[in-house]
């Protein structure tokens, strides 16, 4: 397929030689990162007009390449289809360039339902996903023939020929929720977590961010300024460092293969909210650069927990300080979690995420 045919390229832009602007490549890369910028909002009950990202791309390519390795690219914007599936036909295409090469396709803009194409082109390629989406809601709507951001969710869980492994729902805010879908989630064992649990620091939800090959970002989880800065805006939400710290996170997954940042208000013109989006791009960048300079290979530290006359291991990766539940020298086998759910363990108590380990 001819890309041209389907993708606006960026406008140029006059950048110093230390910004990252500067360092992007003009071809797609091998073992890189490629931006991809989507307008089309018709999932989310919008239009699908091409929009100009230029004032998110130049508070973006005007921030500092500090010392990336990472080749980046920057495709340009995607032209909507004529339907809602065209645009997703179109994307999917484009995403599957990028998994060949083995570089992380970041698609910004767009509505949340495109989480459903960043699903599909990995699982072409890859089985067992690891599904991380921070969102305000959970929506397993099975309403409405053309997909939707309220019916993608079912969509993935429901098809026959995708293969999750796990899914980690993180940030929903109970005032806005259908309690059933809530409990369904858990009731099949994927993670739903609280925006309360999210706030103030990372180091309780960092584990459902350790494994996975996919993470989205529904931007109406973030809070939104006296200007909205996605399209159903919220008074409560992630504070503007608690995404940022979060897309690190994202960023430092050692299987990350794909990221998407929908339900941006692409036609804000407050300079906060495109400095916003910018930087939540670049900490993603440099969460990616700084996993990719970790040591291979793992050296592990063991401890030993007594809970009901049972005992269970804890091991502590030395150079990262993280921690994983389970005595398999396969960390593959073992579960990512948290300091604190080891010290929680050291006062005979397991939380439901490691009883359900223990049980699966």
């Amino acid at each position: 397929m001819n890309f041209e045919d389907f993708i606006i390229p960026p406008k140029f832009l006059v950048t110093e030689k230390w910004q990252l602007g500067s360092h992007f490549k003009d071809e797609l890369p091998e073992d890189g990162i490629a931006l991809l910028w989507v307008s089309d909002n018709k999932g989310a009950g919008g239009s699908a007009e091409v929009q100009d990202f230029h004032k998110f791309r130049r508070e973006l390519y005007k921030l500092s390449a500090l010392d990336f390795d990472v080749p980046v690219y920057d495709f340009g914007d995607l032209v909507s289809g004529k339907s809602v599936q065209d645009t997703h036909y179109i994307l999917q295409e484009v995403l599957s360039a990028c998994h060949y090469k083995r570089t992380i396709p970041v698609v910004i803009g767009g509505s949340n339902d495109f989480s459903y194409s960043l699903f599909s082109a990995l699982n072409f390629h890859q089985k067992d996903i690891s599904y991380t989406q921070i969102s305000n809601v959970v929506s397993l709507s099975n309403e409405g023939e053309e997909i939707n951001e309220k019916n993608f969710l079912s969509r993935i869980f429901s098809s026959k020929n995708f293969s999750i492994k796990n899914y980690h729902h993180l940030g929903y805010q109970k005032h806005l929720n259908e309690a059933d879908s809530v409990k369904l989630i858990k009731e099949v064992e994927f993670d739903v977590v609280r925006l309360a649990e999210m706030m103030n620091s990372t180091a309780k939800t960092e584990p459902y961010f350790r494994n996975a090959n996919l993470v989205t970002v529904n931007c109406d989880a973030v809070e939104s300024m006296s200007e909205p800065f996605s399209l159903h805006p919220q008074v409560n939400g992630l504070n503007h460092r608690e995404i940022c710290a979060y897309m690190k996170e994202a960023g430092l997954s050692s299987k990350l293969q794909s990221v998407g940042i929908f339900n941006l208000d692409i036609e804000t013109d407050h300079v906060l909210n495109h400095q916003l989006l910018a930087q939540m791009v670049w900490y993603l960048m440099e969460g990616i650069n700084i996993r990719r300079s970790h040591p291979k290979e793992k050296k592990l530290e063991t401890f030993w927990v007594l809970v009901d006359d049972s005992e269970y291991a804890f091991q502590r990766d030395t150079f990262s300080g993280l921690w994983y539940f389970g005595d398999s020298g396969n960390l593959e086998d073992c579960l990512p979690c948290s300091q604190e759910d080891y010290d929680q363990a050291k006062k005979g108590y397991l939380n439901t995420r490691l009883f359900n380990f223990i049980n699966r």
